[in-house]
């Protein structure tokens, strides 16, 4: 089995065609098979254009591309990528993400990718496993670990979510709003640990009491942080303008005992 550690470093006095072929020097192949190796790994990433120029002519996105043909070059079974995103802007990563999606599908290579941003591992993984202090808590795919968290640890680290602690009945995980509208009313707050994502809350309505406390504009929606008769907080999502201190009704369309 072939493993590579994936590196952005690139020879600055090398080619781009240079750099990439550069572990196929190392392992002694040339010739014909050598060029079209380079070419197909260059196609991959986009930049068969590019294959004479140098690093220092490259943006920051194209010589994480050519660091990535170098990686393909070798077609590896597996690749570890350690936080290779970190420190680009918004519109390199998209396009890195991107990137990493197609090699993926072209190479058919088990990669192993390592990130603290949440949005990368949604938008790229088959599988996500969540770890803490060193312990494996779960493993899933992104929509089944956001959506069916296992734990409090999971379930505040995965997403933007309010987690409840609330007196329901039964041992049902996933709860609708029939099920939570009378444990919203009461003043015990003992009971079960329950989940709340932001998009499953609907300000207004016959809902239960709720005071907001905060509104951060994200530009397409608020962002509206909300307090509950019981003084637990509540997180929600607003396409209309709410104003701090303002009594709302709130409901909850779903909730996930943890």
């Amino acid at each position: 089995m072939a493993m590579v550690f994936q590196s952005y470093a690139l020879w600055p006095h090398m080619s781009v065609a240079d750099n990439v072929g550069y572990p196929l020097k190392v392992r002694g192949v040339s010739g014909e098979a050598y060029r079209t190796k380079v070419g197909e790994a260059l196609s991959t990433v986009r930049l068969a254009d590019y294959a004479e120029r140098r690093p220092a002519d490259l943006s920051g996105g194209q010589r994480q591309r050519v660091a990535l043909a170098r990686c393909l070059v070798t077609s590896p079974d597996v690749v570890l990528l350690d936080e290779p995103l970190a420190n680009l802007d918004r519109h390199l990563k998209q396009e890195m993400e991107e990137t990493f999606r197609e090699f993926h599908q072209r190479s058919g290579a088990m990669m192993i990718y390592v990130t603290h941003d949440q949005s990368e591992a949604m938008a790229l993984a088959t599988d996500v496993a969540v770890m803490s202090e060193g312990r494996l808590l779960q493993v899933a795919p992104p929509a089944e670990i956001y959506a069916r968290p296992e734990g409090r640890i999971v379930g505040g680290l995965i997403g933007r979510g309010a987690i409840l602690t609330l007196p329901v009945m039964g041992s049902e995980r996933h709860l609708e709003w029939h099920e939570l509208q009378d444990a919203l009313q009461a003043a015990n707050t003992g009971g079960a640990d329950i989940l709340v994502r932001p998009e499953d809350v609907l300000i207004g309505g016959e809902g239960a009491r709720a005071t907001v406390e905060s509104v951060l504009f994200e530009g397409e929606r608020y962002a509206v942080k909300l307090t509950l008769r019981n003084g637990q907080t509540l997180r929600a999502f607003s396409r209309v303008a709410v104003v701090t201190g303002e009594a709302v009704r709130v409901v909850i369309r779903a909730g996930w005992r943890l």
